[in-house]
């Protein structure tokens, strides 16, 4: 009897569910940081061991670890401008939380500026494409 689901029965020995590690991580840290964003309105100051931070400075915490995540897993299947593209927005993200987080202005200046720099390249590169 034929699966209706996997016709050609190569599919046998996967799960129904099959999802690759990486990328549900990414999905995960990116989903999770959008969501502290929206929340921040509603919940205010959260703690967070010793001290109280808002959810929208974990936001960019969870951005950025997310992004710099989806560039290794971009470059572990070869997509080199996929993997640069999500290494300088996670690294920007990283910069943001790290320059608000100790009040150093030049920080998020240079966060920002590598973002400015990061699209100029990567529109470079995608003309180039």
């Amino acid at each position: 009897m034929t699966d209706p689901v996997d016709p050609d029965g190569d599919l046998a020995g996967r799960s129904a569910l099959d999802v690759e590690f990486g990328p549900a991580v990414v999905g995960l840290l990116v989903g999770a940081g959008g969501l502290l964003f929206l929340v921040d309105p509603l919940v205010g100051a959260v703690a967070l061991g010793p001290i109280r931070t808002r959810p929208v400075a974990l936001s960019t915490v969870a951005l950025g670890a997310g992004f710099c995540l989806g560039a290794g897993v971009f470059s572990r299947r070869g997509h080199r401008l996929f993997a640069a593209a999500h290494a300088v927005f996670g690294l920007a993200w990283l910069g943001v939380a790290v320059g608000t987080g100790l009040g150093n202005g030049v920080i998020v200046v240079g966060a920002v500026l590598l973002v400015v720099a990061g699209a100029g390249w990567l529109v470079a590169q995608a003309r180039a494409w």
